[in-house]
């Protein structure tokens, strides 16, 4: 009988493959690793002192529940009374209108450029997104001022500042949209072009909610991005004490208006007014970004 050579007789051991890592490698791996901690380190600090200070010199404002509530009609600037009300109020509206706007708009160019690219229509829109991005708040501003006011005469009031915050929006609104369709698995749209039905019904039901999630997501941060502009509030209407319900005439206040109308206050009570309407803005933002995650978990495609 012949005996299995020793070489099949047992498996062959592993030899490891890997090249030692040699100590220039090792030192320049350090030296990365060192230069991005300090630079993680340089953006973080500020943003950290920023909200320490934000917190600190606004909190006595926010934890008084008149301040979300009152206005300051009739109060001294001297006094510590009144509250922001009014300006929340007018931000809410400036940015819901503006939303009544851009949403329609948005999600319709988005679904567009993704689901009809051969469109005549894809190629200005895909540009004149790109533009819109690009433009500072104050161009909006001035272009609103210029058709709004100067060109059909109507009066500076609120809803020429969503007017401005629908040109801010839009891009964004597009964009996210249409990041999210294409993560839409093409196969969808196959299946449901196979049982026969059109297009247009794909789209609706098939496309659309499966993308909703992110879109909606992409809608309240585009809000809540728009919401702390201070251009289109200081160009194209006036600043106000008191509540205004008619966003078509006279002046309505804003946090971030209000913000600015008081830094020329030289009293104690303005320093409260401006650290407190700071905090403010942030926790509104802060609450629109969380609605937003909510938003995109509940109306996520459920797999079984």
């Amino acid at each position: 009988m012949s005996k299995t050579p020793p070489d099949l007789a047992k498996p062959a051991k592993p030899t490891d493959t890997f090249l030692p890592i040699s100590g220039g490698r090792r030192a320049k791996d350090r030296l990365a690793t060192v230069i991005f901690t300090v630079c993680f380190m340089l953006a973080v600090i500020p943003l950290v002192a920023l909200l320490y200070k934000v917190l600190v010199s606004g909190l006595p404002a926010v934890l008084d529940p008149a301040w979300w509530t009152n206005s300051l009609f009739l109060v001294s600037p001297s006094s510590m009374a009144g509250g922001v009300g009014h300006a929340i109020y007018g931000s809410l509206v400036q940015a819901l209108v503006a939303a009544v706007f851009s949403i329609p708009l948005g999600v319709a160019a988005g679904i567009m450029l993704v689901e009809y690219p051969e469109s005549r229509l894809a190629r200005p829109t895909t540009f004149m997104v790109d533009v819109l991005a690009g433009v500072p708040s104050v161009v909006a501003a001035i272009f609103i001022f210029g058709v709004w006011v100067s060109v059909l005469k109507f009066q500076l009031s609120a809803f020429a500042v969503s007017l401005a915050l629908v040109l801010l929006m839009l891009p964004l609104i597009v964009r996210s949209t249409e990041e999210m369709l294409k993560l839409v698995p093409d196969e969808l749209r196959e299946a449901s072009y196979a049982l026969g039905v059109p297009k247009w019904k794909t789209i609706v039901s098939i496309v659309v909610p499966t993308a909703l999630s992110g879109m909606i997501s992409g809608i309240f941060l585009a809000t809540a991005r728009v919401m702390g502009e201070t251009a289109p509030v200081l160009i194209l209407v006036g600043y106000t004490a008191s509540f205004n319900f008619n966003i078509f005439q006279n002046n309505m206040a804003s946090l971030p208006l209000l913000i600015y109308n008081q830094l020329s206050n030289p009293n104690e009570a303005g320093q409260y007014r401006i650290w407190g309407a700071a905090l403010t803005l942030i926790i509104i933002i802060g609450l629109a970004n969380l609605l937003a995650t909510f938003a995109a978990k509940a109306l996520a495609p459920k797999t079984k």
